[in-house]
């Protein structure tokens, strides 16, 4: 195994993917009927570069508001929000969550830590979701939603990848979704993550392809009206 010890597992590492492909893995699962956009923890405490989980994601920020803009424009798309957010007196958390990932402890609800950024315009159709763990599905009732309006495909965009856009992604396909990865509209505090991350995501769980290429699918017509969404 040549690639033993490579610090990057970056997409355009050829030769790991020719292996990755060789075991079995790296198929593609290409679009469904139904999209729906997850926007995995665009808050205060993820998009502030001074805050303790914090980082400069100017540039995924400008990438999922594309994405945004595309989805509401062709309507019948969900949209769906998450933050990670708990009650002052920290019992939602439980104690093994709490040694293992101590900065849970400052996700205090109503607080701008758990707030999403004004520039992404959450309107009041498009829910947000708290979640008490990485995944956007582990505790909340997003897999209910998704089945109401009859989603077959999440496209997953937002903060950490190598954190919970991974754990959610994973939970997609374990729920048989099909899950979109648009490469950057992710990000990460750690570019080296970040990479890993895509390279796993792609080879395991889902489909991670240039935004550009998300955003022609969008503006592709929205199928028949019985196959809409119910959000009005």
């Amino acid at each position: 195994m040549s690639n033993v010890g490579s610090p990057f597992h970056s997409l355009s590492n050829q030769e790991l993917r020719e292996q990755y492909l060789a075991a079995g893995f790296a198929g593609r699962v290409e679009w469904g009927r139904r999209p729906a956009v997850l926007v995995i923890d665009m808050a205060g405490a993820w998009t502030t570069p001074g805050e303790q989980l914090g980082s400069d994601l100017g540039g995924v920020v400008g990438q999922i508001t594309r994405i945004l803009d595309v989805a509401r424009q062709r309507g019948g798309v969900p949209i769906d929000f998450t933050t990670m957010a708990y009650d002052p007196d920290l019992k939602e958390i439980g104690t093994v969550v709490r040694r293992k990932t101590p900065h849970t402890e400052l996700m205090v609800r109503g607080s701008d830590r758990v707030g999403l950024i004004p520039v992404l315009e959450r309107r009041p159709n498009e829910p947000l979701i708290e979640k008490p763990r990485a995944s956007a599905f582990f505790g909340t009732n997003l897999l209910s939603m998704l089945i109401s309006e009859r989603v077959d495909t999440t496209i997953i965009v937002g903060c950490s990848t190598s954190g919970c856009i991974r754990s959610t992604v994973e939970s997609a396909f374990n729920n048989n979704l099909h899950a979109i990865i648009p490469a950057s509209a992710v990000g990460d505090r750690s570019w080296s993550a970040h990479e890993a991350a895509l390279f796993d995501i792609d080879a395991r769980f889902g489909d991670v392809m240039p935004v550009d290429e998300v955003l022609a699918h969008l503006r592709e017509p929205a199928g028949a009206p019985s196959e809409q969404g119910s959000r009005p």
